[in-house]
C-alpha cells in the first residue's frame, strides 16, 4: 500500500533545495500563470514539477505523487512513455513541420485523419487539425455559421450551451463555456451565446424532485430557452457527454435522449465536446456512446496524444463538409486554418497513441479497474464533510457541503476544497479542486492497486480537511 503517512512527514520536514529556490525566483520573476490568482502566486507558488513515471510525478524537491488529475485531464497513457518518445523523435528527423495550407499534405496527418474518421459514428466524414480543444471549438463555431450563411439561413448566429459547460477560452469559446470565474472582467459572455440550465441533479433538483421529473424540467428550459431566443437564430448547440471543468457533472438518465427531440424539432445540430471524455474515459471511445448523444460534429483534442504533444480535432460528417467545400469553390478558398494545422510530429505521436489504445486494449482495461474506483469513490460518501459522489469509467468527484445529509454549499466557496487540495498534495495526491468539487481523472493506465493507493489519500486527506473546518466553525 502507497505509503501516505510516511511521504507526510518527509515532506514537512523537507526543505527547499538550492534548485527549488532558484527556479521559484525566477517563476515569480518572469512567468505569468494561466487559470491562478497571482497575488497568492506570489506568496504561496509555484508547485515545481520535475520529472513523471506513469502515474506518478516528482516535484524538485525529490517528493512523489500519484497524479489524480492525468495533469489536465489528458495524460491518459502516463509519463515516460518510451513509444510515444519514439514516434516524436523518429517524426523530428524525417519530416518536423508542415502545414495543410493550399492543398499541401504529409503522411502523419493523412493516417491520423483516418484512424479518426474510423473511430467516428459517421460514414463518411472529414478531420480538420488545430492545437487544442479550446482552438478546435472556436474551429466548429466558424464552421456552422459558414455553413448557415452558405444555406442562406444568415439569421443563425447565436450558439447554445449550459451553465457549468466547458468549451474553451478563446474569446468565442470562453463565451461559450458557462462559468463566472472564466466570464470574470473580461466583458464576457459576449453576444450570440446563451447558457440553458445545468444538468446538475444534485444541485439543482427541487425538494423531493426525482431524477426523471428533473430531466422533464431539464427539457422544459431547453425549449423555453430556445423559444425565447428565436430558433431561427441559432445555429447549434454544444453539449460535453459529462461536464468536467464545471465539477465531473453527469447527465441524468435519459437527458438526451430527452434534449434530442428538441433540437431536432428546431432543426438545431448538437456539437459534441469530446476533449475529456473521448478515447475511453467513460469507458467507451466516445462518452457519446456513453450517453447516447446524436451529434452532427465531433471535438477531440487532450487524450489524442495522451498530452504529449498539442493537437485537436474537429470530425464532421461529410453532409456538412460538402456544404462548405462547396461554397469555398465559389469563393476561391476556405478562409480558416493554423500554421499547427496537422503539424506532423504532433499527427505522429497521435496516430501511435490511438495505435497503443487499440493493442493494449485500454477499453478493456478502463471497463476492468473503473468498478474499484467508482466503490472506491463512493466509499467517501461515509464523511459528513462529502455531499455527493459521482462517476463513470475513470472520471469522478465528490462534492462537499457545510451540512450532512443537505446539498448547502460553504458560504465562502472554494474554502473546503483549497484545504482538501492542500491536504491531498501533502500526503501525495495531486487532485484538482474545483471550488468545493473534487475531481478525479487519473491516466488510463492506473491499476487496481494504484486506485486503492489514491483513495486511502483520499480518505486520509479527508479527515484532516474536516478537523481543521471544524476548528473553524464551519463544518455542521
Amino acid at each position: 500500500m502507497y505509503n501516505s503517512l510516511t511521504l507526510f512527514k518527509r515532506k514537512k520536514l523537507s526543505r527547499p533545495n538550492s534548485l527549488t529556490e532558484k527556479l521559484s525566483k525566477k517563476d515569480k520573476d518572469f512567468l505569468f500563470h494561466p487559470n491562478t490568482n497571482l497575488i497568492a502566486h506570489k506568496e504561496s507558488g509555484p508547485f515545481i514539477l520535475e520529472r513523471g513515471d506513469g502515474i506518478y510525478v516528482y516535484d524538485t524537491d525529490g517528493n512523489k505523487y500519484i497524479e489524480g488529475m492525468a495533469g489536465l485531464w489528458c495524460n491518459a497513457l502516463g509519463h515516460g512513455n518510451e513509444e510515444l518518445a519514439d514516434a516524436a523523435m523518429e517524426q523530428f528527423k524525417k519530416f518536423p513541420y508542415g502545414n495543410l495550407f493550399a492543398s499541401k499534405s504529409h503522411e502523419p496527418a493523412i493516417e491520423l485523419a483516418e484512424k479518426l474518421v474510423d473511430l467516428s459514428p459517421y460514414d463518411n466524414a472529414k478531420v480538420f487539425f488545430g492545437s487544442s480543444g479550446s482552438d478546435a471549438n472556436d474551429t466548429q463555431i466558424k464552421l456552422f455559421w459558414y455553413i448557415n450563411n452558405a444555406l442562406g439561413k444568415t439569421k443563425k448566429k447565436k450558439f447554445l450551451s449550459r451553465v457549468q459547460a466547458y468549451h474553451g477560452v478563446t474569446l468565442a469559446t470562453s463565451s461559450l463555456t458557462g462559468l463566472p470565474t472564466i466570464h470574470g472582467n473580461f466583458d464576457l459572455p459576449q453576444n450570440h451565446f446563451s447558457h440553458a440550465m445545468s444538468p446538475h441533479y444534485f444541485m439543482n433538483k427541487h425538494e423531493g424532485e426525482s431524477e426523471e421529473s428533473f430531466v422533464e424540467r431539464l427539457g422544459e428550459d431547453l425549449e423555453n430557452h430556445i423559444n425565447k431566443e428565436d430558433p431561427e437564430t441559432i445555429a447549434a448547440m454544444f453539449a460535453e457527454p459529462l461536464m468536467g471543468a464545471g465539477g465531473v457533472i453527469i447527465p441524468p438518465k435519459n437527458y438526451f435522449e430527452t434534449i434530442q427531440p428538441i433540437l431536432d424539432k428546431y432543426e438545431i445540430p448538437l456539437i459534441d465536446d469530446e476533449v475529456i471524455c473521448g478515447f475511453g474515459r467513460t469507458g467507451n471511445v466516445w462518452g457519446a456512446e456513453t450517453f447516447n448523444m446524436k451529434p452532427v460534429s465531433i471535438t477531440v483534442a487532450k487524450a489524442l496524444s495522451s498530452s504529449y504533444l498539442p493537437i485537436s480535432a474537429v470530425i464532421i460528417s461529410d453532409d456538412c463538409y460538402d456544404i462548405v467545400a462547396q461554397k469555398s469553390d465559389e469563393l476561391g478558398i476556405f478562409g480558416h486554418g493554423y500554421t499547427y494545422s496537422g503539424h506532423p510530429v504532433a499527427c505522429a505521436v497521435a496516430v501511435k497513441t490511438l495505435e497503443i489504445y487499440e493493442r493494449d486494449d485500454m477499453l478493456g482495461h478502463v471497463n476492468k479497474v473503473s468498478p474499484t474506483f467508482i466503490e472506491r469513490l463512493n466509499k467517501c460518501d461515509q464523511y459528513d464533510l462529502v455531499g455527493n459522489t459521482r462517476g463513470i469509467g475513470l472520471i469522478g468527484a465528490m462534492e462537499f457541503v457545510s451540512e450532512r445529509n443537505s446539498n448547502k454549499g460553504f458560504e465562502k466557496k472554494g474554502v473546503a476544497g483549497k484545504i482538501f487540495a492542500d491536504h491531498a498534495k501533502d500526503n501525495g495526491l495531486i487532485v484538482r479542486a474545483i471550488g468545493d468539487v473534487i475531481a478525479f481523472c487519473p491516466p488510463l493506465i492506473i491499476t487496481e492497486s494504484q486506485i486503492n493507493d489514491m483513495f486511502d489519500i483520499v480518505e486520509e486527506s479527508l479527515k484532516k480537511t474536516m478537523d481543521e473546518l471544524a476548528k473553524q466553525g464551519l463544518l455542521k
